[in-house]
C-alpha cells in the first residue's frame, strides 16, 4: 500500500476543506481577516517613519507642533501595535496561546482603550494649541511652547492611564483549565451594578462624545478668527504699498490646512463607530451575531476608527512640501548608505 501517497492526498483534502470552511465564513469576518492585516502591513512602518522625519526637526514646523504631531504618531503606533496586530491579528489567528490567558486579555482590552483614548485626546490638545497659536495672541508665547506641550501630553498621558483602570474588572475569566484562567468574558456584577454601568457610560462620552464637541467647537472658534483677521490684512493692504504676496497669511493657510484635514479626518472616521457603540447592547460587541446589520454596523464603525490611526501620515504628506522632501530622503538613505559600503 503507498501510505505516502495517502498521506499527500488526506492533507490535500484537508486543505480544501480548509479553504471551504473559510468561505463559509461570514462576509464581515473575511473582510476583517484581510483588512486588519493589511493595514499593519502598510501603516505600522508609516507611523514610525513620521515619528523619525518630525523628530529629526527638518520639516519647517514649529517645534511645538512637532512635539503634537509625534505623540500622535506614537499614539497611533502604539493602536497598531496593541489595538490590530495584538488584539485583532495575533489573538485571533492563536487563539490557544498564551494571548488567551484571562490576565494577558485584561491587558489588551486595558491597552485598547487607553492607546484609543490617547490618540483622540491628543487630537484635542493639538486642536486647542493651534486655537490658542492663531486667536490668543498674548497667551500664545506662553502657552505654545515645547515645555507646554510636553507638559500637556505628560498630564493627558497619567490622566487617560489612570481613568481607564477599571477596564481590568470589566471582564472575568471564562474557562478554568489546569489551575490557569482562560479567555475573558463580561462580569456581569460588574455591568449590572449601578456604578459599571454609570463608569461605561461616561468612558462613552469621554473618550467619544466630548471630544467631538471640543473639536468641533474649537475649529468653528479658529475659523471665526481667521475670517476676521482675513478681511483686517486684507483692508490694511489695500491702502498700502506692500506687494500683494502676504507670506504670514500663506504661513497661517499651511497651518490652517493642516489642522483642519486631521481634524476633518478623526471625526468623520471615529463618528460612525461612536454612533453604532452608542445605539448597540454590550451583547452586539460580546455574543455577536454574524449576520445582524447591528453586529456589521459596529465593526465596520471600528476598522474605520482604526483607520483614523492611519491617515495622519498621508496627511502630513499630502499638506506639507517640506515632510514629502524629507520622506524621501529617509526612503532613500538606505539605499544611499549601501551604495557607499559596496563602493568602499
Amino acid at each position: 500500500m503507498d501510505f505516502g501517497f495517502s498521506a499527500v492526498r488526506i492533507t490535500k483534502l484537508d486543505r480544501i476543506r480548509t479553504f471551504f470552511d473559510k468561505m463559509q465564513r461570514p462576509i464581515i469576518l473575511q473582510v476583517k481577516d484581510v483588512y486588519y492585516p493589511l493595514i499593519a502591513t502598510l501603516r505600522a512602518p508609516a507611523n514610525l517613519l513620521t515619528i523619525v522625519i518630525l523628530s529629526r526637526g527638518n520639516c519647517r514646523l514649529s517645534k511645538c507642533i512637532s512635539v503634537y504631531m509625534v505623540a500622535m504618531a506614537t499614539a497611533d503606533l502604539l493602536v497598531m501595535l496593541f489595538n490590530i496586530i495584538g488584539y485583532n491579528i495575533l489573538s485571533k489567528r492563536f487563539p490557544h496561546s498564551f494571548l488567551s490567558y484571562t490576565a494577558v486579555c485584561k491587558f489588551m482590552i486595558y491597552m485598547l482603550c487607553t492607546n484609543h483614548s490617547m490618540s483622540v485626546w491628543f487630537t484635542v490638545s493639538f486642536t486647542f494649541d493651534r486655537l490658542v497659536a492663531i486667536c490668543c495672541q498674548q497667551l500664545k508665547r506662553k502657552y505654545c511652547t515645547v515645555r507646554t506641550a510636553a507638559a500637556v501630553l505628560s498630564t493627558l498621558s497619567i490622566l487617560i492611564y489612570s481613568q481607564t483602570i477599571p477596564f481590568w474588572f470589566v471582564h472575568e475569566h471564562k474557562q478554568i483549565i489546569n489551575n490557569i484562567h482562560w479567555f475573558i468574558r463580561p462580569s456581569v456584577a460588574f455591568i449590572s451594578s449601578p456604578a459599571g454601568a454609570a463608569y461605561l457610560l461616561l468612558q462613552n462620552i469621554i473618550s467619544t462624545w466630548l471630544p467631538f464637541a471640543l473639536i468641533l467647537l474649537l475649529n468653528v472658534l479658529t475659523v471665526r478668527r481667521i475670517l476676521i483677521t482675513s478681511r483686517a490684512r486684507r483692508g490694511l493692504r489695500t491702502h498700502s504699498s506692500e506687494s500683494p504676496r502676504d507670506q504670514e497669511m500663506e504661513n497661517r493657510k499651511k497651518s490652517i490646512i493642516l489642522l483642519f484635514t486631521v481634524s476633518a479626518s478623526f471625526i468623520l472616521l471615529n463618528l460612525p463607530s461612536a454612533v453604532s457603540y452608542a445605539t448597540s447592547s454590550i451583547a452586539v460587541h460580546y455574543r455577536p451575531d454574524y449576520t445582524s446589520p447591528a453586529y456589521i454596523a459596529s465593526q465596520t464603525g471600528v476598522m474605520l476608527q482604526y483607520l483614523s490611526s492611519c491617515t495622519n501620515t498621508c496627511i502630513y504628506a499630502a499638506t506639507q512640501t517640506k515632510f514629502r522632501e524629507e520622506l524621501k530622503k529617509v526612503m532613500k538613505s538606505p539605499w544611499t548608505l549601501a551604495v557607499r559600503l559596496f563602493s568602499k
